[in-house]
């Protein structure tokens, strides 16, 4: 069986007869679950091999799924940047893979979700007939029956997801596009499932970006024209096109060419750099963009404007919510990084760093004339903040709560270069994290960190206590080791903090040491464990930091803690490269916090018996 197509269409339909869906960019799939899960694609390949993550995460709920087999499910195999996005290079990349050890790496560095929105099959009878409310309906008792999660969270450690419905497409279409997503279906409530057929009852209408191209070459052959942009003063071709062309504008484009361009071999044309235009499309994928159509001619643009820089951020353009100044100054003129460029940063590494934001309390400190700089403190918020901002009132403080993209970008605009958040949320007064500051006297001494890591990821592992490290952004580095929520007080996990820094220094005497003073610590790596208590604050992962270098504190792997770790290897253009090839090494942090949990009640019990018999 193959899927029901989508019809592409320019406007959202309105009327009591329509649903909307979010349009993800992945594979599209059907789960056909008899005996074991398979994955079909649109061309009847078999996915299973490519997907081990989202297999077996099928077979661990077999169980609770087993009553509604056979099934089948019309699914879309994605990778989540956030809610409403994501990412088809993750996918396709994953898709091509033969190595079973690269794909099985692939899994764990950039693990995907199967979004289920059709039923096609249930208990092994036929659903497509019924009307798509029904259908709905129908999944809808599947998931809720089996506790599987109803609506997407790209931050869920469950992958497999049921699609949320919107029955206000303007609701759906303004959390879409501020999110960056591929766009937005709509759906007939009473249609039914056809296969292989392509209707008018599922509209597919894309979340367009615009981008500056300079035409380049024509080929008259096939009617397609080559635009490129500037990187380091040097051309290089982005889009071939010839979508979107009004007769008209075909004709004056191929006019201009053999008038004023010169013919390289057979009927293709190159033109000076002279001519810019705009170019809708929906991504840029393998050094091309996705889905290209001529939007429009840009006679107002010199060719030096169309360039690389402006390309990447018109691919993720800023939220309309967000107002936007001075875009174009210095922030970190060292590395010649400008607002809109850490700006682009915030919006790039938000998923990965606002599930350590959201409803935590933040104290900011802004440069407002960039860094090195002036710089504040900023814990209160201002009277007047955007609808989209939330604050909550802790003793005589209004804070600022970062839960969504706009609010980090809000933040960013108004140059608010780093980050602190406490160790639990706003909801409790015990932490969901411990976490251990290594401090080294400065950044030469940075391999005492390295080591001080090390050894302390021995006690942890003997413990069966699963730790997390990420550079500090500065000279040093923090282990985290997640909890789970309303489970420990600061006294229990304090109790234990001090434990491993005082046995530390017994093991080391001459390396490391708890003296609060500078001055008394004579070059020793200091063990920072006085700060880890309520009301103290520590810099948040992918948080920047106020250095010259535009230094990250970035969560690392394990295997990268060695003595060839330097702490300025961990810049902004270099983690804007990095999450793309290494993931997030915190993606599993709340998976393992009801395990740290037993390890941890064993381990007080330990140190209480301890205690006791001092």
């Amino acid at each position: 069986m193959k899927p029901m197509l989508l019809t592409p269409a320019m406007e959202i339909p309105q009327g009591e007869e329509w649903l909307y869906e979010t349009k993800y960019d992945g594979f599209r799939c059907l789960l056909e679950w008899e005996e074991e899960p398979v994955l079909i694609s649109r061309n009847g390949k078999v996915l299973n091999p490519n997907f081990p993550d989202i297999i077996d995460y099928l077979d661990e709920i077999k169980e609770k799924i087993s009553v509604f087999l056979p099934l089948q499910l019309d699914c879309e195999l994605v990778f989540l940047t956030n809610n409403f996005r994501s990412n088809f290079s993750v996918v396709q990349t994953r898709g091509r893979m033969r190595s079973q050890d690269s794909i099985e790496k692939h899994a764990q560095e950039f693990p995907c979700h199967l979004v289920v929105f059709d039923l096609l099959q249930l208990k092994g009878k036929n659903q497509t007939n019924l009307q798509l409310t029904e259908r709905k309906d129908r999944l809808q008792k599947v998931f809720k029956t089996a506790n599987l999660p109803t609506s997407i969270n790209y931050d869920d450690i469950n992958r497999l997801q049921m699609i949320d419905v919107f029955y206000d497409s303007m609701e759906l279409w303004n959390k879409m596009v501020s999110d960056n997503g591929e766009g937005l279906i709509a759906k007939r409530k009473h249609s039914n499932w056809i296969s292989d057929t392509r209707t008018t009852s599922w509209l597919k209408i894309k979340n367009w970006r615009y981008v500056n191209v300079i035409l380049t070459k024509f080929d008259k052959n096939n009617g397609y024209f080559d635009g490129a942009v500037y990187r380091d003063n040097i051309l290089i071709d982005v889009v071939s096109f010839r979508h979107g062309l009004k007769e008209e504008e075909f004709k004056t484009l191929t006019i201009l060419f053999e008038s004023n361009g010169t013919k390289l071999k057979g009927e293709l044309w190159s033109l000076q750099p002279s001519i810019c235009v705009e170019i809708a499309c929906i991504d840029f994928l393998g050094g091309m963009l996705r889905e290209p159509r001529f939007h429009a001619f840009k006679l107002d643009k010199e060719p030096e404007e169309c360039n690389w820089r402006q390309m990447v951020h018109q691919l993720l353009p800023i939220p309309e919510s967000v107002q936007i100044t001075h875009p174009e100054k210095l922030v970190f003129p060292s590395i010649d990084i400008r607002k809109n460029d850490y700006l682009y940063y915030l919006q790039s590494i938000a998923p990965l760093m606002l599930p350590f934001l959201r409803n935590r309390p933040l104290t900011l400190i802004r440069y407002p004339h960039g860094v090195p700089g002036e710089s504040f403190y900023q814990k209160s918020s201002p009277e007047n903040v955007p609808d989209f901002v939330t604050t909550t009132k802790i003793e005589d403080t209004h804070f600022i709560v970062c839960n969504n993209v706009e609010t980090l970008l809000w933040l960013g605009n108004q140059l608010a270069i780093e980050f602190h958040i406490p160790f639990q949320p706003i909801q409790t007064d015990k932490p969901t994290e411990i976490v251990f500051d290594l401090d080294p006297p400065s950044v030469e001494e940075f391999s005492l960190a390295v080591e001080a890591a090390l050894q302390m990821k021995v006690i942890f592992d003997q413990f069966e206590l699963k730790s997390f490290i990420k550079t500090s952004g500065g000279k040093g580095m923090q282990i985290y080791i997640p909890l789970p929520k309303e489970s420990f007080s600061y006294e229990e996990t304090g109790l234990f903090t001090k434990f491993v820094c005082v046995f530390l220094i017994e093991q080391n005497p001459k390396w490391f040491t708890i003296e609060r003073l500078k001055k008394n610590r004579h070059n020793k790596l200091y063990l920072d464990y006085v700060q880890y208590r309520e009301g103290k604050t520590i810099i948040a992962p992918y948080s920047t930091r106020g250095n010259e270098k535009g230094l990250v504190a970035t969560p690392l792997s394990w295997d990268e803690v060695n003595a060839s770790l330097k702490p300025d290897l961990f810049t902004i253009p270099a983690v804007e490269d990095r999450i793309k090839t290494h993931g997030n090494p915190f993606l599993k942090f709340r998976l393992v916090q009801t395990v740290n949990g037993q390890s941890f009640t064993n381990l007080l019990n330990q140190l209480h018996e301890l205690k006791k018999n001092k």
